[in-house]
């Protein structure tokens, strides 16, 4: 037998498998909007989270109105991974809310693909920041409205209004809590994502 044959005859040998290329995509928005609740529905692996408790002095900066049950907060990033297919892989991470942390986004989303802007309406000023900060970077991104108890506040047009947002940048409705629901908001941003990559 010569070294280039096949240890068993009438057999090819096992073709090399690729591992899924690893796309990072951000999930961005204010505080208490349902960031750390998504990458945790979505992540095929046990998140891994950066919660603080709220104290008296945090509680003192931060609105709880509409969220008084909320006794943590993120105080650097959230990250969990989907695998879409065989091909693809999403690494996620989710930012701190409060803009006290924002000296940190810029290192979160470097590299990033896409970026899902996560709105509550009760409270759209909240994200204002996110969405000018991948506006600023030129990063792809939606803007999904978290339904929160099964309801939003205003149209999705009034939300595009309000955000000021082109017509390019898709505004969905989706449940933070679902698994299904985050990641239909993922394929967005990611369909974006490849769009921009095939100009």
């Amino acid at each position: 037998m010569t070294p280039t044959e096949p240890l068993v005859r009438g057999s090819a040998a096992p073709a090399a498998v690729r591992p899924p290329l690893p796309v990072k995509m951000v999930v961005a928005g204010g505080f208490g909007v349902g960031k750390t609740t998504a990458v945790g529905s979505i992540s095929e692996i046990e998140p891994l989270t950066t919660e603080a408790s709220i104290t008296e002095v945090a509680a003192g900066v931060d609105d709880l109105t509409h969220t008084p049950r909320k006794t943590t907060t993120t105080v650097a990033m959230d990250f969990g991974c989907l695998t879409i297919d065989p091909t693809l892989k999403l690494y996620l991470f989710g930012t701190p809310g409060q803009e006290r942390f924002g000296f940190m986004w810029d290192d979160i989303v470097e590299g990033a693909v896409g970026g899902l802007v996560i709105v509550d309406t009760r409270r759209l000023d909240d994200c204002y920041a996110a969405v000018d900060h991948f506006e600023h970077r030129d990063i792809p991104f939606a803007v999904a409205v978290n339904a929160f108890d099964g309801r939003v506040e205003h149209t999705l047009d009034e939300v595009r209004w309000a955000l000021d947002v082109p017509d390019g940048v898709p505004v969905v409705v989706f449940d933070a809590r679902d698994r299904g629901s985050v990641r239909d908001a993922l394929l967005v941003v990611l369909e974006l994502a490849l769009a921009r990559t095939e100009l």
